[in-house]
């Protein structure tokens, strides 16, 4: 992709902050990362709009419902990934391992 570039305005210390998370060379690709996250953020509000205007609001227990089904996934995800590392002979808990490790 093509680049080019702008000048934007933004708080000194937010700005500064982010520099010295980022390093040098990454504060661009941090802002882009941002702006690119927001527009998806503005497409998904789009599309609820959307979805709302159609069908009606969405309820609590229609969101209760769609959060257990985010949960059941990424459980599934997790222990696929487990039986992966399982498999390959690496430690089923990355994580957990490092803890023992540093705890040694």
């Amino acid at each position: 992709m093509a680049t080019k570039k702008y000048t934007v305005t933004l708080p000194e210390e937010l700005a500064e902050d982010i520099r010295a998370e980022v390093g040098p060379g990454g504060f661009s690709r941090y802002v882009t990362q941002a702006i690119e996250r927001q527009r998806e953020q503005d497409r998904l509000g789009e599309a609820v709009g959307w979805w709302e205007k159609e069908y009606g609001q969405v309820t609590e227990a229609e969101l209760a419902e769609v959060e257990a089904e985010r949960r059941e996934i990424e459980r599934r995800h997790a222990e696929l990934a487990r039986a992966r590392r399982v498999a390959a002979g690496e430690p089923a808990d990355p994580a957990l391992d490092q803890q023992r490790k540093g705890a040694a």
